[in-house]
């Protein structure tokens, strides 16, 4: 009988993004990419597959996790071959860069992650299909409904969700892409890891939903944060009790965090085996 590890039938969608709250909270960028650098590591150690949905900003987070795959494989089962990191990305942002350098892109990391672009309802295309020149302008109401579309094809790509940072100002959406992808778990009862000790999205949803209390100077809030109201730890479905979901949302230490989600985690996956 071949060992098999824990996560190995599983994707995990890591959705980060900058948070306006890192300097509030003594905090800089490097503490965001350090804690999804070892999120990732763990989750790539127990043979999980990561799911992202990102844009290709020098120093951005889609970089860093091609970056980490190269040093951190995959601990994958025996004569499992599928690459460690999917990146699914939005008609928007490939159809601003040439196929050319696109085909460029999915060629350099083919060995470790696959690149899937999308259409603007969320339809996988090849990349021989995709605009030879960049196009020069997109309009708000196509970049918001094409990330919603994409948003909604990483939650069914994937089993769970883990959400850190988000940005609440200048996003382009509904509403911050952190928040959207949260609710989308929340909507389709997928697991989801609310970490926010580092503020931003995280921070708010962990609050509305009674994870921890609100903070008194909190803003008003960004549009949909009021579809957050109702939930509460329970609809989490994350193996986590509402203590252990207080930790995980409160901690700035990533080490503890990484413990608390790999609890819930293999709680899940043991629940599910054991019903098996």
């Amino acid at each position: 009988m071949n060992y098999r590890e824990p996560l190995s039938d599983k994707a995990v969608a890591i959705s980060i993004s900058d948070s306006d709250d890192m300097e509030l909270l003594g905090l800089a960028h490097e503490h965001l990419r350090d804690a999804m650098a070892e999120v990732s590591r763990h989750l790539l150690a127990f043979g999980a597959r990561l799911n992202y949905g990102g844009d290709f900003r020098k120093d951005g987070f889609s970089e860093l996790l091609f970056e980490l795959v190269t040093r951190h494989r995959r601990d994958a089962d025996v004569n499992d071959v599928r690459v460690a990191v999917t990146n699914y990305v939005p008609w928007p942002v490939h159809v601003t860069r040439s196929a050319k350098d696109m085909q460029a892109l999915a060629h350099d990391v083919r060995d470790f992650a696959r690149i899937i672009c999308l259409d603007r309802r969320g339809v996988p295309m090849s990349l021989k299909d995709l605009r030879a020149k960049p196009r020069e302008r997109v309009s708000a109401a196509e970049w918001a409904a094409s990330m919603s579309a994409q948003r909604c094809v990483l939650t069914e790509a994937s089993d769970f969700r883990v959400i850190l940072g988000g940005q609440t100002q200048g996003f382009k959406g509904i509403m911050p892409g952190v928040a959207e992808e949260a609710l989308w778990s929340l909507n389709t009862a997928k697991p989801l890891f609310v970490l926010g000790g580092f503020g931003g999205c995280a921070r708010d949803i962990a609050e509305e939903i009674g994870l921890i209390q609100g903070s008194q100077d909190r803003a008003d809030g960004w549009p949909g944060l009021q579809y957050f109201e109702g939930w509460d730890h329970t609809s989490l479905c994350n193996g986590l009790d509402a203590e252990e979901n207080a930790e995980l949302a409160r901690t700035v230490h990533i080490d503890q965090a990484v413990a608390i989600l790999l609890i819930g985690l293999l709680r899940l996956v043991g629940s599910k085996a054991s019903h098996a």
